[in-house]
C-alpha cells in the first residue's frame, strides 16, 4: 500500500473478493529524512502514515517492509549506472521488476501468501494475460510489461476495469481520507525533482563538447552528457547557432568520448528498434502487433522478431526520438484490451 487512492481501493476491493488481505508499505529510502513531502512522488513519510490509516479504515493487518537497499542497489544506483552509460532508464519499470514483483514477491510467498495485490491500472484476463486498462489515460500495462508470466500468475490488479475517476468516488464512499490525494509524479528517490541535480552529486561534474551531427563543428560545451536525453530541445545551452539556423535536438550521447551530437528534428526519425533482455509471452519467431516506445507515447503498428534474446522491430511509420534504456512494449490490439506479447530494453535504434 503505497498511501495513495489506488493501492487502497485496490485492497478494499481485495478483501470484498474474499481475500485474507495483509497491508504492507514498502520503507525504500536509507535515511527516512531524505523522503519527500508533499505529493511530487510515492514513498514519503506521510504516504505510510496515509497507508497505515487506509488499512484501519478497510480493517486488514498492516506492516512496513524495509527494502531500502535492495531498492538502493537494484533502482537508484542503477539509474545513476545507466545514465552515465548514455541512456535514458525508466526507474519505474525497474522497480516494478526488481522490486515489487521479485524482491516483495518472493518474501510474501515464502510467508504463505498467494499473490501480490497492486493498484497499478491493468487486467489480467482468464488466460493470465496482461491487458491495458479500460482507462488509457492511467493505463500502466507498459510498466508492467518486463514481468514474467511466473510473477503474474502471483499478481491481482482490482482497478483495470475502472476509471481513475471511478476509483477516487469509490474512495469517497468507503470513507477513504486518500480519495482526493493527488496522483505521485516525478521519481520518487529525487526528492527535489531535479534530476539533473541528482545525477551531479554521483557523477559530478565532467565537461565536454555539444557537437552538431551534420558539420562536427562545435556549438557547446556541457558539465555533463548525463544530463541530456535523446530528442532533448530545451536547456541545450548552444553557444552558437546551427549554421541554417533550425532548432537542435539531441541525436546522441557518447560517453567514451563525453560528446552529445546535436541536430535536426528529422534525424531523430527512427524506422527500426532493437532490443534486448525480452521478456515474451509465445515462441521466438516473428509477429505483427503495435509497440509502445516511452510510458507516455502512442502505440505505432510494427513487425516484430524476437530470436535469440534480442528483439527487433520494423515500425510501418518512423517514430521520433527513441532511446536507448527504455523499454519497447509489444502489443496485440484487441476490442477487449490490448494484449501485451511482451518488452525488451531499447540498445538502439536506426532510421
Amino acid at each position: 500500500m503505497s498511501g495513495g487512492v489506488d493501492s487502497a481501493v485496490a485492497a478494499a476491493r481485495a478483501v470484498d473478493a474474499g481475500h485474507d488481505v495483509t497491508g504492507v508499505h514498502l520503507a525504500l529510502a536509507r535515511n527516512p529524512q531524505t523522503y519527500r513531502t508533499g505529493a511530487r512522488g510515492c514513498c514519503t513519510l506521510e504516504d505510510s502514515r496515509d497507508a497505515r490509516r487506509a488499512a484501519d479504515v478497510i480493517g486488514i493487518p498492516f506492516y512496513v517492509w524495509d527494502m531500502a537497499d535492495r531498492f538502493h542497489h537494484d533502482v537508484v544506483e542503477d539509474f545513476v549506472a545507466e545514465y552515465a552509460a548514455g541512456r535514458t532508464p525508466n526507474p519505474c519499470v525497474r522497480c516494478n521488476e526488481k522490486i515489487k514483483f521479485a524482491a516483495l514477491l518472493d518474501r510474501a510467498l515464502a510467508l504463505g501468501f498467494d499473490a501480490v495485490v497492486t493498484g497499478h491500472h491493468a487486467r489480467l484476463d482468464e488466460a493470465g494475460r496482461l491487458r491495458r486498462s479500460v482507462d488509457p489515460a492511467k493505463d500502466q500495462s507498459y510498466v508492467l510489461a518486463v514481468l514474467t508470466a511466473q510473477q503474474l500468475a502471483h499478481a491481482l490488479f482490482p482497478l483495470g476495469d475502472s476509471t481513475k475517476a471511478q476509483v477516487r468516488a469509490e474512495a469517497a464512499r468507503r470513507g477513504l481520507a486518500v480519495a482526493d490525494k493527488p496522483d505521485s509524479h516525478d521519481i520518487c528517490f529525487i526528492a527535489d525533482g531535479d534530476t539533473r541535480g541528482f545525477l551531479r552529486q554521483r557523477l559530478g561534474a565532467a565537461p565536454g563538447d555539444i557537437v552538431d551531427a551534420t558539420t562536427g563543428a562545435v556549438l557547446g560545451q556541457h558539465d555533463g552528457a548525463y544530463a541530456y536525453t535523446v530528442g532533448q530541445r530545451r536547456g541545450l545551452r548552444l553557444e552558437h547557432p546551427a549554421p541554417d539556423g533550425a532548432r537542435r535536438y539531441v541525436l546522441s550521447i557518447t560517453p567514451v568520448n563525453n560528446t552529445v551530437t546535436v541536430g535536426p528534428g528529422d534525424a531523430l526519425d527512427m524506422s527500426t528498434v532493437y532490443g534486448d533482455r525480452p521478456v515474451w509471452t509465445r515462441a521466438d519467431g516473428t509477429v505483427r502487433g503495435e509497440v509502445q516506445l516511452r510510458a507516455h507515447g502512442e502505440a505505432t503498428p510494427a513487425t516484430v522478431d524476437v530470436s535469440s534474446g534480442q528483439l527487433r522491430a520494423e515500425l510501418d511509420q518512423p517514430v521520433r526520438g527513441v532511446a536507448a534504456g527504455q523499454a519497447i512494449v509489444v502489443y496485440q490490439p484487441d476490442p477487449g484490451g490490448d494484449i501485451v506479447l511482451g518488452s525488451a530494453t531499447i540498445t538502439r535504434a536506426a532510421a
